[in-house]
């Protein structure tokens, strides 16, 4: 079975070079979390390279704590920041003639719209201010997933390689030692469960139902080229 590996990048660690050749997507901060003007035309450069499709990846912004905590803002405050984000994204991309593929929000915004219908329609709403047509990459059963589609957007189910499950089908929490997969070999396991059976293997030992088309490796799990040769070698390579 082939499988869309995708990877968070633009994010200030230099290494999308090294990832470019095993992934086939990726997503872009767009300046609030992390990266620059500069960083996003050398990554949009490098995807267009490596024929790797190009997704905006918003985020609170937040460089302080990565994007990973929850930002206390108001809602206009939160809509017009992403669409900044996203409209800085469009014109860096217009200027070398790349397609934007998708929209993938990042972190502590990604988990928060799974579960927070309100900001879920913020988020749609920034895009379709920004994009007449884009996909978005969104986790199986999450409110983000129904507003998307109530409002015509084209969702791509996602999960994650390198990262546990609770048995809600939430991430869990980056704090606790568990959160992220490191070793290789139990990221494969993971995939395949999902892959295979639809189905996850959580935390607490259960398994649930999950849909995923496209599978995200973190650029900064500090294993992550070990992990996306194994991937690629397994699902990609021909």
């Amino acid at each position: 079975m082939r499988i869309d590996i995708n990877c968070d990048v633009g994010e200030g660690l230099g290494n999308e070079h090294l990832l470019m050749p095993y992934i086939s997507s990726c997503n872009i901060a767009c300046g609030a979390h992390a990266g620059s003007v500069e960083i996003i035309d050398k990554v949009i450069a490098l995807a267009v390279e490596h024929n790797v499709k190009i997704g905006a990846h918003p985020s609170f912004p937040d460089r302080e704590n990565f994007g990973r905590v929850v930002m206390e803002m108001s809602d206009n405050e939160l809509q017009q920041s992403l669409k900044e984000q996203l409209l800085l994204f469009k014109e860096r991309a217009a200027l070398q003639d790349a397609i934007i593929h998708h929209v993938k929000p990042h972190g502590a915004l990604y988990n928060l719209i799974a579960v927070n219908e309100e900001k879920a329609a913020i988020v749609v709403k920034a895009i379709q201010d920004v994009f007449d047509e884009v996909k978005l990459y969104v986790p199986y059963n999450s409110k983000i997933e129904r507003v998307a589609q109530e409002h015509g957007i084209e969702i791509v189910y996602e999960a994650f390689a390198d990262r546990n499950y609770n048995d809600n089908l939430t991430l869990v929490s980056r704090s606790l030692p568990y959160a992220v997969i490191t070793e290789k070999e139990k990221v494969l396991a993971h995939v395949r469960k999902m892959t295979e059976d639809s189905m996850v293997r959580t935390v607490q030992c259960n398994e649930q139902p999950i849909k995923a088309q496209t599978f995200c490796v973190h650029g900064d799990n500090k294993y992550v080229i070990d992990i996306l040769e194994k991937l690629h070698q397994e699902f990609v390579s021909d």
